[in-house]
């Protein structure tokens, strides 16, 4: 009998070391692809094709040899093999962070849990390095993330901590319901309260807006920003108050110039900025502005509701919202935060989602131990 336990433990220690070795693995290769989303999404490339990864630089396709996850970026020292630029460390990070949750997650749960919590993780990790990188979270992301997840709860009841796959499918839907109608509320909330934002130069300072095709660049002083990132409804107005301002050349002197994203105006008239090239003077008042988060925000938050449902929601907004302002602290400490500096708040709902995929039922247990010692 002894040798039997002692067989069947070894053989039940090598069977955990594949699988978690698998696990790892599969992770690390997810992520390759994960780069490749996460590269080409915002640009709106396809992710079939090329079928193969390109070098950002050169263009050049990358043989399989050389795209070896983890590997092959620590064996190329983090340059394309074809032309020596640089390998952003982003894409070792990517795999390694992805083949860690990969088998943390295969650690953790049961194997058909895993399963489905493997295609969040995927999710969390392009959305949050996507919005890192360009403030959008894009909607293959988000909406094909809450179709993902309400058919993993139809097939996996026990991400909704039931038996019966119509409760755990109407809980996801619901739930991702929830998510959007939450952040909505905060958004709108936001905007009313906090939509505009005045900023008193601390001297007159230069200022131009310059076309650039269909968009625009407005420079003033050492800030520079792209015209469309200013604005996110047609009612946004950004106001310039003047000492002096010229358009196209002519001269208007000291006035207030009250832009829409696509007219300004003036005390005597308004004019259509396609028709225009330049416009530029000195400036010493803004009012910009600015939304409480991103609509991405809403469907990525829906996207967590649906798979893991409404507590996850509320406390993935908390943890967000705790994190993000921890972060936003320690940048005005180490140094001074620009005016038109943004944060995106996507990486921190994924932060909020994972804390709670590992550690929310102990939270919950800790938090009502509090309330009833």
């Amino acid at each position: 009998m002894l040798l039997l336990q002692i067989v069947h433990e070894t053989a039940l220690a090598g069977y955990e070391l594949l699988f978690g070795v698998f696990a790892f693995v599969l992770g690390a290769t997810v992520g390759s692809f994960l780069n490749v989303c996460i590269y080409r999404l915002p640009l709106d490339l396809s992710v079939n094709e090329p079928k193969r990864s390109f070098c950002p630089v050169c263009k050049n396709q990358i043989p399989w040899h050389q795209n070896l996850p983890l590997f092959s970026w620590l064996f190329l020292r983090g340059q394309c093999a074809n032309c020596g630029a640089r390998i952003a460390l982003r894409y070792f990070a990517v795999e390694l962070l992805t083949a860690l949750l990969f088998l943390a997650v295969w650690l953790h749960f049961p194997w058909d849990v895993a399963l489905a919590y493997w295609v969040l993780v995927a999710l969390l990790i392009t959305a949050t390095f996507i919005d890192f990188e360009h403030f959008i979270i894009p909607d293959e992301i988000t909406l094909g993330g809450v179709a993902a997840g309400v058919v993993a709860c139809l097939l996996v009841p026990a991400l909704m901590a039931t038996d019966s796959r119509l409760v755990a499918l109407v809980t996801s839907v619901l739930s991702a319901a929830l998510g959007y109608a939450a952040l909505w509320l905060v958004l709108e909330g936001g905007k009313r309260a906090f939509g505009k934002k005045k900023i008193r130069l601390d001297a007159p300072t230069p200022f131009s807006w310059t076309r650039q095709g269909e968009d625009a660049e407005l420079v003033v002083g050492d800030e520079k920003g792209l015209w469309s990132d200013y604005f996110a409804r047609e009612s946004d107005q950004l106001l310039l108050i003047c000492d002096e301002a010229e358009i196209d050349g002519r001269s208007l002197g000291a006035t207030t110039l009250r832009f829409h994203y696509n007219r300004v105006s003036t005390a005597t008239e308004e004019l259509q900025l396609d028709t225009l090239q330049t416009i530029r003077g000195v400036v010493r008042e803004l009012q910009i502005p600015r939304e409480a988060m991103g609509r991405g925000d809403l469907k990525f938050l829906a996207c967590i509701g649906a798979f893991l449902g409404w507590q996850a929601v509320l406390f993935s907004v908390f943890a967000g919202s705790l994190l993000g302002s921890v972060v936003g602290v320690g940048t005005m400490l180490i140094g001074k935060r620009v005016w038109s500096a943004k944060l995106p708040f996507g990486p921190y709902l994924a932060a909020g989602a994972l804390i709670w995929m590992f550690f929310g039922q102990l939270l919950l247990g800790w938090y009502f131990g509090l309330l009833q010692p």
